[in-house]
């Protein structure tokens, strides 16, 4: 079946993230991808010492009209970075009337890391993000973001212990299946732990020191890739570990770029691993 995917996020002209990363990556992933933007900026603020910024908030219930008069619809939508507590709301009204039936939504929080909320956002958003990711058939928090959707106090050093008290309070709250990225018990090491149907798998893999920007939007770009090409949700999550720590390492040698990953040079393995070659 050839499935079109809407992705909902902005549109950062130059960074190399939110959807300038998710329509490469799945459109390497052989889906027809369909884009909504939150916003546009002339890059992104992680290290930029300025940026335009153009809010689309109320273009968005307009195209979703268009798209009802027009009867289209899509196998999957996926949200990464959204703006406002109304963007969520209009995200709510697109994935209701535009999802097909069976199909699956997928929710990237995208407000918060390293304990700390990204600018711009506060509780009242936290809180409407609640309601969106404990209605999507799967969730890819962070730590951090884990934390908040389940108002648990955020701790930097942590064990299994404290990932399984996470993991219970997001599934009583809602959440089906769980991508719990950036879970690191051990210093060397982070991985991804999947809670699907009441089990747990946990994929380790190599740490590297020091991180870039938009390796979440890879990471959550190519998990719906792998996922709509049939895998399942914990090969899934290992494919798309395996293709960002490659992103990462191909771009670890350049200091002159900063500001994102290579993530271009590093689409033939992930081809290559949705055995689509």
């Amino acid at each position: 079946m050839y499935k079109r995917i809407l992705s909902i996020q902005d549109i950062s002209c130059v960074g190399q993230c939110s959807l300038t990363v998710a329509l490469p990556i799945l459109s390497a992933a052989g889906l027809e991808t369909a884009i909504l933007p939150s916003a546009v900026l002339s890059n992104h603020t992680g290290g930029f010492s300025g940026w335009t910024f153009t809010d689309l908030t109320e273009d968005m219930p307009k195209i979703r009209e268009r798209w009802e008069t027009e009867k289209i619809e899509f196998e999957a939508v996926y949200t990464g970075y959204l703006g406002s507590a109304k963007q969520i709301d209009y995200v709510k009204d697109i994935v209701k009337s535009r999802l097909v039936k069976g199909g699956k939504f997928i929710a990237d929080p995208a407000m918060a890391d390293n304990g700390k909320l990204y600018p711009g956002f506060d509780e009242a958003f936290v809180n409407e993000m609640k309601k969106l990711c404990f209605s999507a058939d799967i969730i890819l928090p962070n730590v951090t973001e884990a934390a908040l959707l389940t108002d648990t106090e955020y701790k930097e050093t942590y064990d299994k212990s404290y990932t399984d008290e996470l993991t219970d309070k997001l599934l009583k709250s809602g959440a089906k299946t769980i991508i719990f990225t950036g879970i690191s018990y051990k210093p060397e090491t982070t991985g991804v732990l999947v809670v699907e149907n009441g089990n747990q798998q946990y994929y380790e893999h190599k740490k590297i020191a020091g991180g870039c920007h938009g390796t979440g939007d890879v990471y959550a770009s190519a998990f719906v890739g792998a996922l709509e090409n049939d895998f399942s949700a914990f090969e899934s999550a290992r494919i798309a570990a395996d293709y960002t720590v490659e992103c990462i390492e191909k771009t670890q040698c350049d200091s002159s770029h900063w500001y994102g990953v290579k993530f271009e040079t590093a689409i033939p393995s992930f081809i290559k691993a949705l055995k689509l070659s």
